[in-house]
């Protein structure tokens, strides 16, 4: 069992040596599949935000167009992974605030993939079928907007083409 441990170990090492030498490419593909999510937020907004609060629908999806929206909403599972081992990478070198309050926004977006799907959300919050209390609806809803700053941290940081500047302080 110990050998396993450390080829387990040996790996992970590897692993992470490859990934941070080649960061600014994760951190690219990570942004570029958590901004396919702006699609997803101004689907939700004008589907079911804009309509519960002003009574006016901005637009309304059928056919091909709910499929693409299905299929960006699901693109944040790589999306989540993604991203969740840029921040854990820089947990590693330290405890530092906004890193895990990235990890946070991030993974609650798990609440709202697998526990409140956006049909329910949409169908409580236009009174098609009472399911869950309206109340919910606009926590998944805040759960869901918790992606922008995620999308603005590593557009931010690919662009820059830098690590992250948290830890460069500390001594």
């Amino acid at each position: 069992m110990r050998g396993i441990n450390i080829i387990a170990n040996n790996m992970w090492q590897r692993f992470i040596t490859w990934y941070e030498k080649h960061r600014r490419v994760h951190i690219g593909i990570s942004a570029a599949l958590f901004t396919t999510q702006i699609v997803h937020l101004i689907w939700l907004t004008g589907n079911a935000v804009t309509p519960r609060l002003f009574d006016f629908q901005f637009f309304s999806l059928d056919g091909a167009a709910q499929v693409i929206i299905a299929v960006v909403d699901y693109l944040e599972i790589p999306a989540i992974v993604s991203t969740s081992l840029l921040y854990i990478l820089d947990l590693r070198k330290g405890v530092a605030l906004k890193p895990a309050l990235m990890l946070l926004f991030i993974n609650s977006q798990w609440i709202h993939l697998f526990w409140i799907t956006d049909e329910v959300v949409v169908a409580t919050l236009n009174h098609t079928a009472q399911t869950w209390p309206v109340w919910l609806s606009w926590i998944a809803i805040l759960i869901d907007y918790l992606e922008l700053p995620v999308i603005y941290d590593t557009l931010r940081q690919f662009f820059r083409g830098q690590s992250f500047k948290v830890f460069e302080d500390r001594k």
